[in-house]
């Protein structure tokens, strides 16, 4: 799986992922109106808000960035409705060849474990024929309960050609609470990050890097070229670029020397573009599409000349 990913990297250049977490403050009023004919102004109503926003934007971008990441759990706010739009949000930017990402973050016992892999990266079995229910390409995890919360979904990995990314060092300022704190003299998360490097082992592809990534944060540069230098055949997935106040230079140490080993997610700085100051003057709300895909260049041209530089 990770060698899909890079591939499509390479392809485009371009080593961004685009984070679809809407929330209906960020939706254009002519989306929100259109929908709400439709449904009114219902769960039902806010979902299909949120499945038309995003296709306008995967339409958009897909010639440009190689990933989507969705947040499940802003999809949950809508229930059923919601997870509707989570399903057909995946499928349609898989219909326009872009690799998704599943933001899911779980965690859980074996036997539990077993069930979220089989539901977002494998299949169902119904009495003889199998279904995807959530046909993510890869997910992230939640490592805090164990090895055993992580290995079950190792056989669904190898068997529907998946990846995940593991929680490591995180973006968020409260991180550290636990992550920082030191264990045998280590940081708890490069014991983390080395456990993660352990356990792809088994599953790494052509360029050297495994399907088992460990998300680490922009935002604490020096540990990101730490757990690079720790974790050689670990692919990053580099949340805190843009609204969370990471930089480009920031991020730079999480890649190696060939500009290879990482993907750099921005949620609220694409699909939230046209509410910007910087792009809010260029594209009126019916062309909110049209600012992520502004943002999107602006962002690899970014990366591009630091990694580069």
């Amino acid at each position: 799986m990770i060698d899909r990913l890079i591939d499509r990297i390479m392809e485009l250049k371009n080593p961004t992922v685009v984070g679809l977490d809407p929330r209906l403050g960020m939706i254009p009023d002519h989306v929100k109106e259109a929908a709400y004919a439709k449904y009114g102004k219902t769960l039902e109503g806010a979902a299909e808000a949120f499945l038309q926003f995003n296709k306008a934007i995967i339409d958009a971008v897909c010639d440009l960035v190689p990933a989507v990441k969705p947040q499940i759990a802003m999809y949950e706010t809508l229930g059923a409705a919601g997870m509707q739009a989570f399903i057909e949000t995946v499928r349609y930017a898989k219909e326009k060849g872009m690799i998704v990402i599943g933001d899911i973050k779980r965690s859980d016992i074996a036997s539990t474990a077993e069930a979220y892999a089989t539901a977002h990266i494998g299949a169902t079995d119904v009495e003889g024929d199998t279904f995807s229910a959530f046909d993510e390409d890869m997910i992230t995890l939640n490592p805090y309960l164990g090895s055993d919360s992580i290995q079950p979904f190792f056989k669904t990995m190898r068997a529907f050609d998946r990846g995940m990314f593991v929680l490591c060092k995180t973006s968020n300022p409260g991180g550290g609470e636990f992550q920082d704190l030191l264990v045998d003299g280590m940081p708890l998360y490069e014991k983390v990050g080395l456990r993660i490097e352990a356990w792809g082992e088994e599953f790494r592809g052509k360029y050297g890097f495994s399907d088992v990534g460990a998300v680490v944060g922009a935002t604490y540069p020096e540990q990101g070229v730490r757990l690079r230098a720790l974790l050689p055949h670990t692919f990053f997935l580099v949340p805190g670029y843009g609204a969370q106040g990471a930089t480009a230079r920031d991020l730079a140490g999480c890649f190696n020397a060939d500009g290879i080993g990482a993907i750099v997610n921005s949620s609220r700085g694409i699909i939230g573009a046209w509410q910007s100051a910087k792009y809010k003057e260029r594209f009126t709300p019916e062309e909110f599409a049209l600012a992520s895909r502004a943002a999107v260049i602006d962002m690899q041209k970014d990366l591009w000349g630091a990694l580069h530089a």
